[in-house]
């Protein structure tokens, strides 16, 4: 690890396979808590580059446990780090998209550096988290849903996981999660806290060889698709890249202040997403209205947000949304007997 890191601290890229190599000197454990803190500080105050991104997140991938499901598959998730404190905007848009049918495999961990991760706040909702692979493939062929908690299919990431809480600070590993989805989404919605990181993800699921995703970033800091300000967003489809700004008012979304949507803990966060597929109105159910547009679109089933938008709306006010929350967390509770 020391050639990495006198790299890393005299400010010079790694290679695509010397980044690998690190990513396998941490996951093996033969790199030190500190070798492990001082590599991705490192590479944070440097940049990180699409190659080194690119070269870990492929030996995450190979060191996963994977799940094996022959079906299109979308993952909705966030980079985290917006320090923001809302709810969980892009779990309650994966029921949402799950309502009108597709297939969703998301991934996701406990909070590192916020008040709620997905992983949290899916407990909260009664789901049980801890599934095989099997498992969450069987639940997705139930339910269109299955979550697949980092912590379990990626058991080689036990040596980082300690030093990450302990740096408590947006890593190369808030990135690598959402390029590691154990089943292979091949479409993804990706939401990014530094827009300085959209083009960089865009650019290594290119290389990595994803279908299609869509990376948002709102211009308030949030990552999701915002409802106070434009987002950015970058879209990969067919291999080409594209950049561009999206307005809520474009879908006849007011302009709105994210005081209403933030949480203190994933209690209030899982009370805030029932709410929302249970078809109350206000700025929560909007944001989840827009972040569902955006999935619905990415993964082929719309042709436009407009069209993506109203298939959202109905998701939810038909009740697919809600009875798909609940035929999870009752499958997935089923699966613990």
């Amino acid at each position: 690890m020391k050639p990495y890191l006198e790299k890393i601290s005299s400010k010079v890229d790694l290679t695509y396979e010397e980044a690998a190599d690190a990513m396998q000197l941490i996951m093996s454990g033969e790199s030190t808590a500190a070798q492990f803190g001082s590599f991705v500080t490192g590479l944070r105050m440097k940049g990180e580059t699409v190659d080194e991104i690119a070269g870990m997140a492929s030996v995450m991938r190979k060191m996963a446990l994977s799940v094996n499901y022959d079906n299109d598959l979308l993952d909705t998730c966030g980079t985290g780090g917006d320090g923001l404190g809302t709810f969980n905007i892009s779990t309650a848009a994966a029921f949402v998209s799950a309502g009108i049918g597709i297939k969703i495999a998301k991934h996701g961990n406990r909070a590192m550096s916020s008040h709620t991760g997905s992983a949290d706040v899916l407990e909260s909702l009664g789901i049980n988290i801890n599934l095989t692979p099997d498992q969450v493939s069987e639940c997705i062929k139930i339910s269109n849903f299955g979550f697949m908690f980092a912590q379990g299919f990626h058991p080689a990431m036990k040596h980082a996981g300690p030093p990450r809480r302990e740096i408590g600070i947006r890593t190369v590993f808030n990135i690598l999660g959402p390029l590691t989805n154990p089943a292979g989404a091949q479409k993804q919605l990706i939401g990014v806290s530094d827009p300085k990181v959209g083009n960089i993800i865009a650019q290594s699921l290119k290389r990595l060889g994803s279908e299609a995703a869509l990376i948002v970033h709102g211009n308030d800091g949030l990552d999701e698709i915002t409802l106070s300000d434009f987002s950015q967003i970058w879209i990969l489809k067919n291999g080409e890249i594209s950049c561009e700004k999206f307005y809520p008012e474009s879908l006849g979304v007011n302009i709105q202040s994210l005081s209403k949507l933030q949480v203190n803990n994933s209690e209030e966060s899982a009370q805030m997403i029932e709410s929302v597929l249970d078809g109350i109105q206000g700025p929560s159910r909007d944001i989840v209205l827009l972040n569902s547009a955006a999935a619905i679109f990415i993964s082929g089933h719309s042709d436009n947000f407009q069209d993506a938008f109203d298939k959202a709306k109905h998701s939810i006010d038909s009740g697919l949304a809600i009875k798909t929350l609940n035929l999870v967390r009752e499958y997935s509770q089923k699966l613990n007997d």
